[in-house]
């Protein structure tokens, strides 16, 4: 059985490696997504990522198909209980921004989708600056108050706002961010690494890195002189025209050959080892996708490992 890891300070114990439900009712239709979440929970899984504005960019879809087929699945297989999900708020085309009357009509959509009462972890996507954080923490505490939402976080913020948010939550005793979501991998550490990370680090925050695996670059299937079939593909072929990309796969070859790994899970591992950083996120659009998401569990890298990745993706 992996050991879970407690997220921040709250009461959540959640899998190293969360589940993106971005590709679910995009590039993973219902049936195939069923069967991903299936093999993410056989395999010790319990940590489930998505938010109500996916798929809106997909044409002809309006938002929260992804909440849907989770909300199906979760009625088909009765296991709600079993499952740390966590969903977010501000991109829903009929629920933008985090003014406090959006906030709690997003979450009330959310939860009709989703099929459940609650939310564990309940996340703001984008912060929206033209509203004051007392506001935004006000509108999250009753949600968290009327036991609709289990705990609160942030996605996409800047350190300013956040050290705000926490501050305000400690002073006036309410609904206090457990964890944050940032952009974070080893060919982009900049966003994160820095003021950002030290908020988090002081305050006791959970990081969850998203794009974790860089939209599927640190797979190592970008080769130089490669083509990817995948809706991905440009986002992720970019980083083979610098010199920190293929620095960085090289090095994860290197450490991958030595454990007999996925380079994706050595990817993962190093995000894992880092500071504040409780559960990576990963999608995956089939179920041959998992295991080497799932490994992630059992990895453990030495400090020469982390150093030397470390190095190479200065």
């Amino acid at each position: 059985m992996t050991s879970l890891r407690k997220l921040g300070s709250s009461d959540l114990e959640v899998f190293p490696l969360s589940l993106g439900g971005n590709v679910f009712g995009w590039t993973a239709d219902e049936a195939q997504s069923f069967a991903v979440l299936d093999a993410y929970t056989a395999g010790g899984g319990n940590f489930v990522d998505t938010a109500d504005g996916y798929s809106a960019w997909r044409p002809g879809h309006k938002g929260g198909e992804s909440e849907t087929i989770i909300g199906k699945w979760f009625a088909a297989r009765g296991n709600r209980s079993d499952v740390v999900l966590a969903t977010k708020v501000s991109t829903h085309p009929e629920y933008k921004g985090l003014a406090p009357a959006n906030i709690k009509a997003a979450a009330d959509a959310s939860l009709r989708r989703l099929g459940t009462d609650y939310i564990d972890l309940y996340y703001t996507h984008f912060d929206d600056t033209s509203v004051p954080v007392e506001e935004i923490i006000g509108a999250l505490d009753e949600l968290v108050r009327a036991g609709k939402v289990r705990e609160i976080a942030a996605s996409n913020i800047s350190a300013e706002r956040l050290a705000e948010s926490v501050e305000f939550s400690d002073r006036e005793g309410l609904a206090r961010y457990v964890a944050l979501q940032p952009h974070y991998n080893l060919v982009s550490r900049d966003t994160y690494e820095g003021p950002l990370q030290e908020v988090a680090s002081r305050t006791g925050l959970a990081a969850v890195p998203y794009f974790a695996l860089a939209s599927g670059f640190l797979t190592g299937k970008y080769r130089p002189g490669t083509t990817v079939d995948s809706a991905r593909a440009e986002g992720a072929g970019k980083h083979l025209d610098t010199e920190r990309g293929i620095r960085v796969l090289a090095a994860l070859d290197e450490v991958a050959g030595a454990h007999d790994a996925e380079v994706a899970t050595v990817a993962l591992a190093w995000l894992a080892a880092r500071p504040t950083v409780a559960a990576p996120i990963a999608s995956a659009r089939t179920v041959e996708q998992l295991p080497a998401l799932l490994a992630v569990a059992d990895l453990t890298l030495t400090d020469a490992e982390v150093a030397r990745l470390t190095e190479a993706s200065a």
